[in-house]
């Protein structure tokens, strides 16, 4: 009963602070595992890496933005369209840097380049370089200007992206209220055993206080799980 505590303990951390390189380090060491007790660790794992994956989503959308900055001004300076997409293209600090190495050699070889920027787009989820790829297929077809559209493209999702950052500072206060009233039991705890009350030789001494300490855990990372679930709801419905 007492390992069934610590493990419940170390989840709502885990959920309350995020998940870090220690999560996703053992969520590599638990995907090889066929028992059934691990399979349950690797999905609670992969919940937990949801932000994660959230930030690589924020670092592509910025990349794409730096792109389509970056592709705009090598036009100007009266490069081609794959002379400049493969210098911005070096310039840029991204999440994977081996993700546009092969639109870029497309773009010096002289190749298909909206295909090859759509795949990446479909691959990694970033609606800025499918944005991106339409554009070129657009002035390969049409004969438009790439830099006029690329530019209106980089405008476009530095709005949508100045819109994403206000929501999200919206909700930065119910997320850090939700935060703080999940830590709050820990800190009646310590104000109990600095009152002379001894709850923790009753939460880990008797079976009441496994019972009581579960339910509370448990109550406690099921509160914090919708608060994020409504969190992210609003987030997305005002995206």
């Amino acid at each position: 009963m007492l390992v069934v505590a610590v493990l419940l303990v170390v989840t709502a951390a885990l959920v309350w602070l995020g998940p870090d390189r220690a999560t996703v380090r053992l969520l590599s060491l638990v995907q090889h595992h066929d028992d059934r007790r691990w399979r349950c660790i690797d999905r609670l794992l992969r919940y937990l890496s949801r932000p994660t994956q959230t930030r690589q989503a924020v670092a592509w959308r910025m990349a794409s933005i730096e792109l389509c900055q970056g592709i705009v001004a090598e036009l100007a300076t009266g490069r081609t369209p794959g002379e400049a997409l493969a210098r911005a293209a070096s310039c840029l600090d991204l999440p994977d840097p081996d993700v546009l190495r092969p639109v870029v050699a497309t773009a010096r070889d002289g190749g298909d380049v909206a295909t090859a920027l759509e795949r990446v787009a479909r691959d990694h989820g970033s609606e800025g370089l499918s944005r991106l790829a339409a554009c070129w297929r657009v002035s390969l077809t049409v004969g438009g200007g790439l830099a006029a559209l690329v530019e209106r493209v980089g405008r476009s999702l530095r709005e949508a992206e100045a819109h994403r950052a206000e929501v999200a500072s919206q909700l930065a206060g119910p997320r850090s209220t939700a935060r703080l009233l999940a830590g709050l039991p820990v800190l009646g705890l310590l104000l109990a055993a600095g009152l002379g009350l001894r709850p923790f030789a009753f939460l880990f001494g008797s079976p009441p206080g496994f019972a009581c300490i579960g339910m509370g855990v448990l109550l406690d990372v099921a509160g914090v799980w919708w608060t994020n679930r409504l969190v992210a709801h609003a987030q997305q419905a005002g995206t």
